[in-house]
């Protein structure tokens, strides 16, 4: 019986194998059609995540198969972690809810104590690689790097594992900057507020594509200064005397803690779903992603924010996530120690 057991199941496989594309993604069209999709945002209203979720949304649905509605929905916290373990483990695993989360979120789990593997996530693809930076408000003492290594200064931030709070503790433990942190604001709108009211004295983790889209004036009118970049490589119109962090490194082994902290900004502007999703609407998802990118309507509100697109796909951040998984164990406890209080 066993043995007649595993052949029907083999016949059964051959054939999911060997059906037509169409035959596939009929129920994949069966599932979606009349559905709404869920895009949670880790972020508040109004910020640069946000801002690109809520236009994906618009446009992403048309690309799936049964062309399903999509409705954002902000769930901020904890720099976006809350977000994240929505996914991982409350949300349905049917390919319904999708998110975006904060991009140094999915190595939380090896830089801090989030309970999810960041490889986990079916991931879908991401929008835009940014450049990430530290500024700081114009009627502060702090206006360039060398006044960040020698003057007492606040900066605001999010929570544990969160861009902001990340880059503050390292401009603490590695290069010794007087940072103090102010976390647990709940996303790029609040820091901004608490930037004009005097509570912080700048944010790090800014992207540079929302810095334009959000506060073009703060450019224009030079409220803010640019401190330093925070990422692997620099946006071409990032000025060029805003030095970028790994050329400030001062040993090879502050270099190598770097490489480590800054990986996570390859993932740019992420979106996945929940671990476990079948895999012909994982396909569905993935396509729907990458046909949006190239969306020509969508392209143009992405131009008419001021954002940009470059996009990864989701294979891509699957490769680029396994490599920082398996960084050597000595180099991830020193990153560890970088971001710590």
């Amino acid at each position: 019986m066993r043995g007649i057991r595993n052949a029907v199941v083999a016949v059964i496989a051959a054939i999911a194998i060997t059906a037509p594309t169409g035959a596939r993604s009929a129920g994949v069209e069966e599932f979606y059609k009349g559905r709404t999709i869920s895009l949670i945002i880790g972020y508040s209203v109004g910020s640069g995540y946000d801002i690109y979720a809520r236009l994906l949304a618009r446009f992403i649905g048309k690309h799936i198969p049964g062309r399903p509605a999509v409705v954002a929905q902000n769930m901020p916290g904890a720099g976006s972690i809350k977000a994240a373990m929505y996914l991982h483990g409350v949300a349905p695993k049917d390919g319904s809810v999708i998110a975006t989360i904060g991009r140094s979120a999915p190595l939380e789990p090896l830089l801090g104590d989030a309970p999810f593997d960041g490889r986990s996530f079916t991931w879908l693809g991401s929008i835009a690689s940014n450049s990430s930076l530290c500024a700081s408000w114009h009627a502060t003492p702090i206006q360039t790097w060398q006044d960040a290594l020698t003057k007492p200064f606040a900066l605001a931030g999010e929570g544990s594992g969160s861009d902001p709070d990340n880059f503050a503790r390292i401009l603490k433990n590695v290069f010794g900057a007087k940072v103090r942190l102010v976390t647990g604001y709940p996303g790029g709108t609040e820091m901004n507020l608490a930037i004009e009211r005097g509570e912080v004295d700048g944010r790090c983790g800014w992207s540079w594509d929302s810095i334009k889209s959000t506060r073009p004036d703060w450019l224009r009118d030079r409220k803010i200064s640019l401190l330093a970049v925070f990422s692997l490589q620099k946006a071409a119109d990032i000025p060029s005397e805003v030095p970028l962090i790994g050329d400030l490194a001062r040993s090879d082994e502050q270099r190598q803690i770097l490489r480590v902290l800054l990986a996570g900004q390859g993932l740019g502007r992420p979106y996945f779903t929940s671990p476990g999703v079948p895999e012909d609407r994982k396909a569905a998802l993935r396509a729907a992603f990458d046909a949006t990118m190239k969306d020509p309507d969508f392209l143009a509100e992405i131009a008419k924010a001021r954002l940009e697109v470059s996009p990864t796909s989701g294979e891509e951040i699957d490769r680029l996530l396994a490599d920082i998984y398996a960084t050597p164990r000595e180099v991830i406890e020193k990153a560890k120690q970088a971001v710590r209080n």
